[in-house]
């Protein structure tokens, strides 16, 4: 949803968008999250530089370590990093560990 130049994304989950298959392995179920975040962000004009914060939800605790270094790694070029809070919760649809949604600030 578009509001002026603020976009609020729905939360992306770790299926690809193209086959609907969903990574078993935590670090790449992260990395197709943002991924998908970032084509949400890009259909309405912006990249991975206009997301000013994330909410992400984790399935376990363990996974947190991990989720930081994919979160890093996706946004390394983006300064300062998004915002982010990070909660861990049980996930509506089996298998799925990681979500988020975002909200970005478009030119």
């Amino acid at each position: 949803m578009r509001t002026g130049p603020q976009l609020f994304t729905s939360g992306q989950g770790p299926l690809d968008p193209v086959t609907g298959d969903m990574p078993a392995d935590f670090a790449a179920q992260a990395l197709r999250v943002l991924t998908n975040v970032e084509a949400v962000v890009a259909a309405a004009g912006g990249d991975r530089h206009s997301v000013v914060r994330c909410t992400c939800y984790l399935a376990d605790r363990a996974h947190f370590a991990d989720f930081n270094r994919v979160y890093r790694d996706f946004f390394a070029d983006c300064s300062p990093l998004p915002a982010r809070t990070t909660v861990v919760v049980r996930p509506v649809r089996e298998g799925v560990l990681v979500e988020v949604d975002a909200v970005a600030v478009l030119g």
